[in-house]
């Protein structure tokens, strides 16, 4: 079998520089370790050539500021920075207007350490601050408004004192329901006498109605008779607060403890 005639002078391509694939650009100087000459198009490390990929090419715009986290190029935003925690509470107001807070022009001074009159607010806030102590407006819709000499701490401790005294001293209103029927016999209008009788002696409210049911409401008149004699029975103990009145298919009375004299 014949052999094909090998040409002389045919190699092999090489890429060490003496030889470049065609569009490659110009070859460089083998041994030239300077920086690529402007223009040069020469191509870029694992064969590619011509300009950067996503169009950009040339140096950075200025104010760029190097890579973003995020994968986020370009300037960043101008103008302020947004809040890193949401908006704030408004500030509790104080319950009462003191010293410089106090608008009025005149206000009237009382208390047990000054002289109780009407005085211009400028001299009210000079005997306060003479006293190291603070001008208080006690009643802001008096004309002029009152105001005490105090110190504002100790003035907002009383104040909370005295309303948890009152708190504690108040009683809940505890109301107890008696029913009657229109013809309540004698043996049970006795037996829920003697239960209202314990309920006012223990302080609760009696709530006495008789419930008409269908055509007992034409008993309505025998029904108020019966109320007022419970009523009439309970006069010791209790005192009417409701007269009967006809509410829907019931006839309502309300009877109150009477308050026991203290020792």
């Amino acid at each position: 079998m014949d052999k094909k005639p090998q040409h002389p002078g045919a190699s092999r391509p090489s890429f060490n520089g003496a030889s470049r694939p065609q569009g490659a650009g110009s070859p460089r100087p083998q041994g030239s370790t300077g920086p690529r000459p402007a223009g040069s198009g020469g191509s870029r490390p694992g064969g590619f050539s011509g300009p950067r990929p996503g169009g950009f090419s040339g140096p950075r715009p200025a104010g760029a500021g190097g890579s973003r986290p995020g994968g986020f190029s370009g300037p960043r935003p101008s103008g302020p920075r947004p809040p890193m925690h949401g908006p704030r509470m408004p500030r509790k107001e104080e319950p009462y207007a003191i010293n410089e807070r106090i608008r009025a022009k005149e206000v009237r001074v009382v208390g047990d350490n000054v002289e109780n009159g009407i005085y211009p607010i400028q001299q009210a806030l000079k005997m306060a601050d003479e006293m190291e102590l603070d001008l208080i407006e006690i009643s802001p819709t008096a004309q002029p408004p009152v105001c005490k000499i105090l110190d504002y701490s100790k003035f907002l401790y009383q104040q909370k004192k005295r309303l948890k005294e009152q708190r504690a001293k108040a009683t809940k209103v505890v109301v107890k329901e008696i029913r009657f029927g229109p013809q309540t016999d004698d043996h049970d209008y006795n037996f829920k006498l003697k239960h209202a009788q314990s309920f006012l002696q223990e302080g609760s409210k009696v709530k006495a109605y008789v419930f008409f049911k269908g055509r007992s409401i034409l008993f309505k008149e025998q029904g108020e008779v019966l109320l007022l004699r419970f009523a009439n029975d309970l006069e010791e103990l209790g005192k009417v607060e409701q007269m009967p009145v006809l509410e829907g298919k019931r006839m309502i009375i309300m009877i109150s403890p009477k308050k026991r004299p203290t020792a």
